[in-house]
């Protein structure tokens, strides 16, 4: 019920999607021939607060809404709006059952077997550094990004003290950042070197450092350290990022995608060595719903949410929420430009959307991920309450 964020395991073996309406992540197992998914009976098919509906028991996962698996495929973490918690879970890898950690449970709230966090106040987005030494949550109401640390042999997390544990705006406890206001998307490159935000209240994307010793974040305050729609101190002006929101780096590494819900939009940027971001000039910068001065076109891209480049680097796969649509965009895999594919193969929508192909139970779609083998595309659709399964065509 609700479900609102999908994750993959690397092994391909199961599918994981933290489901908001139901306190829950649902546990699927994947055939990695045909894509399809199963889910188990019972505590192997579930987790949930309070083990409700039948489902294993855990605390902290009221508004269960985004999900990461670590490289190693050993833990599973989320983010729960409503707990104002990142939980973390132990898989087995024969099965894809999660248990939840002792201590598993950090809350900015007061929650019982939840230990106190700073800054995690209404965290929408949770990601997992390659090294597997740090994970990282947005928090949306905290404006922040929290850092935490990973034992990388049990996957416990710990959040450093003092302003190492955070960089937040107007947050005296933790390292002071700017254009961080109400994070909801989060990615980090694989050299584990630069965390990239998609901040919806700042209509910004914001270029945090990453030591890789520690896992503290840094943020330059010279107009390299964000892009924002509008004149910002210490940020460079970009365009159509209002709402800005998923974040996605091409498997390349030399560009960076952003959707933003407000812009009806995709934004494209390349990606400097040392992980800064320059928004591309012209059509190519950006593609936005119906018509917008100097932007592609797209269609059926309301409120896109959703983001995931294809390990090929031929396509960037869009969740528009408003739409109901997974909208298909082709990219050129030497300068990394993203455009729509045109007729119905550009889209796959309900209610028979003029020009889209027919797509079932994807009213809200709202989060994507693709197999690790590019075969397959997973979304969450949270108003059809449903997992939806696509196979990928050249």
């Amino acid at each position: 019920m609700g479900s609102r964020a999908i994750g993959i395991s690397p092994d391909g073996r199961n599918v994981y999607v933290a489901s908001s309406g139901s306190n829950a992540i649902a546990i699927f197992d994947r055939n990695k021939t045909t894509g399809a998914l199963t889910q188990p009976s019972g505590k192997r098919g579930c987790i949930a607060s309070g083990g409700g509906g039948g489902c294993a028991r855990a605390v902290g996962l009221d508004g269960a809404n985004s999900i990461a698996i670590s490289a190693d495929g050993r833990s599973v973490y989320a983010t729960s709006r409503d707990s104002s918690a990142v939980t973390a879970f132990a898989r087995n890898r024969k099965t894809g059952a999660l248990h939840q950690l002792p201590g598993g449970c950090l809350s900015g709230l007061p929650l019982p077997g939840c230990t106190s966090g700073e800054a995690l106040v209404a965290p929408d987005v949770v990601v997992v550094s390659s090294d597997g030494r740090n994970v990282y949550a947005g928090a949306f109401f905290g404006n922040a990004v929290v850092t935490f640390s990973r034992d990388p042999a049990t996957g416990a997390l710990t959040q450093p003290a003092g302003a190492a544990g955070c960089i937040a705006e107007s947050n005296a406890a933790c390292t002071p950042g700017i254009a961080l206001g109400s994070v909801e998307g989060l990615a980090i490159d694989r050299s584990g070197s630069t965390v990239y935000t998609g901040s919806a209240l700042s209509n910004a994307v914001a270029i945090l450092t990453r030591d890789p010793s520690t896992g503290v974040l840094t943020q330059a305050t010279d107009g390299s350290g964000c892009i924002t729609n509008a004149l910002l101190t210490g940020c460079t002006t970009g365009v159509q990022l209002g709402g800005a929101n998923a974040v996605e780096l091409s498997t390349d590494g030399k560009q960076v995608y952003v959707t933003s819900l407000l812009s009806n939009s995709v934004t494209s940027f390349n990606r400097s060595s040392a992980g800064g971001l320059t928004q591309k000039r012209g059509t190519t910068g950006c593609l936005v719903l119906l018509r917008a001065p100097g932007c592609s076109f797209g269609r059926s891209l309301s409120a896109p949410e959703g983001l995931a480049a294809s390990p090929d680097g031929r396509n960037v796969y869009v969740a528009a929420f408003n739409t109901g649509a997974l909208d298909v965009l082709t990219r050129n895999r030497v300068t990394g430009r993203v455009l729509q594919r045109p007729g119905r193969p550009g889209c796959l929508a309900a209610r028979r959307r003029p020009g889209c192909a027919p797509a079932r139970a994807v009213r809200g779609i709202s989060s994507i991920a693709i197999s690790p083998d590019g075969r397959f595309v997973y979304a969450t659709s949270f108003a059809s309450n449903a997992v939806d399964v696509f196979r990928r065509r050249g």
